[in-house]
């Protein structure tokens, strides 16, 4: 296996050389002369350099995903090996020969009970259990393939022996090891042989899409190794651990082998998750653009207006903590640094929310809005918009389905949150819009409540499947809703109401909302912050649900947008408030 290990390393090596290599390019040759030069000549130039620095970057990329590959490969070959060593040892121990065919031969021994003669040696071959689709399995009573070693009625070959049984247990533990390590084997070549350039390197979209398969690929055959290394099953806590225990070069290998691992795992930093999800937007970027499908061009147009803002300075600072294409896509977004700030929130959103160029442009606006009210009262404060669920259309809004499939999601990245904070008692709020409230409430009344989490914001709710702010385990006090006087959705009776005047007079008087109680209302019990009426539909020319929008929008509805604001910056108790219904 040292073989395997010294190849990995020199793997890990060259890949950090090119990284080195494109730094200098950037850094040190392509800026000092854009700054310096301003002829057609040192244009050129640049720009040979920026496919220098590409090529390099290739370089860097494909590199470390083979050393994370080969590593993989090497790590779980170890067992296998292990197991066929320690079966060979005690074959030579006892004086038995191995064949070839890993079969094992045994001396004569024992007495024959018939003739009182010695018995006979022999050799005794392992059964590797695997049977054909025309050949059933042992324990269906029904005949399954000959192999060496049993009788043609199926049973184990008998024999007097006693050297037989032990070198029957030998062959089949010889078996198991080579068939444990040509599996292992097969599931790494694949990727192993994509993992290469085409002569004549030039490093394009096309380029940067096989890089994202090759991504693909080589996390997808080095799971199982995955799973040893990294605590997938424990909490987000334990990953931070995990994380802050590994040398620097041990996390630049993960980084370069696993990145969309890495950059989508709660409980890495968030500085780490950023710089790897700089890099895999990229790789998705390419991907997508090489499908045509509606779906896939809609995350491609969120994706690049992602990008684009990422490469635009702000202030607050924007981290991307996590991306990805499956389902309707998946992005998290954070201006300010969740690890360092003293206040986080973290915004789920609702009804139709997909990752497409409205979440890019609108929904993204939103978290950054809240990072810039918080920043008046704390500019330690740091403002999330999680998109890590598959929000609902039209037609599924009614079901709690999303939902239920969301809020764990949600919870491990809220303890991600908590993990990873370098302050001793940070203040975070969760906050849920639309949809995207039922999410928060279904995670709230979890046991426990949502990790680390001190306030809860629900604005524009359909309801968040609790009767009372209570069951959102943070205290009443603690729980805030918003309804604008012409948001539709906040209005949204009981399901039950459809079915008569009966029900929907019961669940009028005990303010019964689509999926639980009506947050702003009496008896829930939350504390109603002061949001107006917004915006009326249609007449005000900005679509059927205006006031539903924009909660977080200083211009449209600036009294939910600053108390939303103190909130987040631990002001709460300075918050305006309107009555209940």
């Amino acid at each position: 296996m040292s073989e395997l290990s010294d190849a990995a390393d020199g793997w890990g090596a060259a890949s950090r050389h090119a990284d080195n290599a494109r730094e200098r390019v950037d850094g040190e040759m392509s800026a000092a002369l854009a700054k310096t030069q301003d002829s057609e000549s040192a244009k050129a130039a640049v720009g040979r350099l920026k496919q220098l620095s590409n090529n390099y970057h290739y370089i860097k990329t494909e590199c470390g995903l083979i050393r994370g590959a080969v590593d993989g490969l090497a790590s779980e070959l170890a067992a296998p090996r292990s197991h066929l060593h320690e079966a060979l040892d005690e074959a030579a121990a006892l004086g038995y020969t191995v064949n070839e065919n890993g079969s094992v031969g045994y001396p004569s021994g024992g007495k024959n009970q018939v003739t009182g003669s010695e018995v006979p040696g022999g050799t005794a071959y392992g059964q590797n259990g695997r049977f054909d689709s025309s050949s059933p399995g042992p324990s269906s009573g029904e005949k399954g393939i000959y192999q060496p070693g049993l009788s043609e009625d199926g049973e184990y070959f008998k024999s007097s022996n006693p050297h037989y049984a032990r070198a029957k247990e030998i062959a089949d533990r010889i078996t198991n090891a080579l068939l444990s390590a040509q599996e292992i084997d097969d599931r790494y070549s694949g990727p192993l042989k994509e993992l290469k350039a085409a002569p004549g390197l030039t490093v394009d979209t096309k380029t940067w899409a096989d890089v994202a398969s090759d991504i693909d690929s080589v996390g997808s055959s080095a799971f199982p190794y995955l799973k040893e290394k990294i605590p997938f099953d424990q909490a987000p806590a334990d990953r931070a651990k995990w994380w802050n225990h590994l040398t620097e070069e041990q996390r630049q290998e993960y980084m370069a082998a696993f990145p969309e691992v890495i950059g989508n795992l709660d409980g890495v930093p968030a500085d780490v998750r950023d710089e790897v999800n700089r890099e895999n937007i990229k790789f998705l970027i390419a991907k997508l653009e090489g499908q045509h499908d509606g779906r896939s061009q809609s995350q491609l147009e969120g994706l690049k207006g992602i990008q684009d803002k990422l490469e635009d300075a702000s202030n607050p600072p924007m981290f991307l903590l996590g991306v990805g294409d499956e389902g309707n896509g998946r992005a998290i977004v954070s201006y300010g640094n969740p690890d360092t700030s003293r206040n986080v929130s973290a915004y789920v959103p609702g009804l139709g929310t997909a990752l497409d160029g409205e979440f890019a442009d609108d929904t993204v606006r939103r978290a950054f809005q809240t990072a810039k009210g918080a920043y008046k009262y704390d500019q330690s404060s740091a403002s999330i918009v999680w998109l890590g669920y598959d929000a609902p259309g039209a037609f599924e809004v009614a079901s709690t389905t999303d939902a239920e499939k969301g809020a764990p999601a949600y919870r491990s990245f809220m303890a991600g949150v908590q993990a990873t904070n370098e302050n001793k008692a940070p203040h975070i709020t969760a906050i849920g819009h639309s949809y995207g409230s039922l999410v928060v409430g279904t995670a709230a009344r979890g046991h426990g409540g949502i990790p680390g989490v001190d306030d809860i914001v629900l604005l524009g709710s359909p309801g968040t499947g609790a009767q009372s702010a209570g069951e959102l385990n943070v205290g009443r006090g603690h729980v805030f809703a918003a309804s604008a006087g012409n948001d539709p959705v906040s209005w949204l009776p009981a399901k039950s109401s459809f079915l008569g005047p009966v029900p929907a007079v019961i669940n009028s008087e005990n303010a019964e909302n689509y999926f639980g109680r009506d947050p702003v209302s009496r008896k829930f019990g939350a504390t109603r912050i002061e949001s107006g009426d917004g915006p009326l539909p249609l007449f005000s020319g900005e679509g059927p649900t205006p006031a539903h929008s924009g909660y977080f929008d200083s211009d449209r509805n600036p009294s939910a947008a600053e108390n939303i604001a103190r909130i987040v910056a631990g002001r709460s108790d300075s918050v305006t408030t309107e009555e209940s219904r």
